[in-house]
């Protein structure tokens, strides 16, 4: 059972291990991790990154969901003060 080690007691958040960078710039994302969120070959990955807090490695739908959720709140706003 794929899992990874749960960190700071939350079941959301989860320590697979380390990737080291390679000379053309790759990374291999542990086993574990590509089998907990069914990421397989070919399939393309998000990179965001901050400053401080670092880099987000994450599936595209992730910002479609949010861009969803913040358009439909700005909706909701507009009908409650229009």
């Amino acid at each position: 059972m794929a899992g990874g080690k749960h960190i700071l007691g939350h079941s959301r958040q989860r320590v697979f291990g380390t990737a080291k960078v390679g000379d053309r710039g790759q990374i291999v994302i542990p086993k574990e991790a590509r089998d907990y969120y069914g990421i397989s070959p070919g399939d393309t990955l998000l990179l965001l990154g901050d400053e401080e807090t670092g880099l987000i490695v994450t599936r595209p739908e992730v910002l479609n969901n949010l861009a969803s959720q913040i358009l439909s709140n700005v909706k909701k706003e507009d009908e409650h003060n229009g």
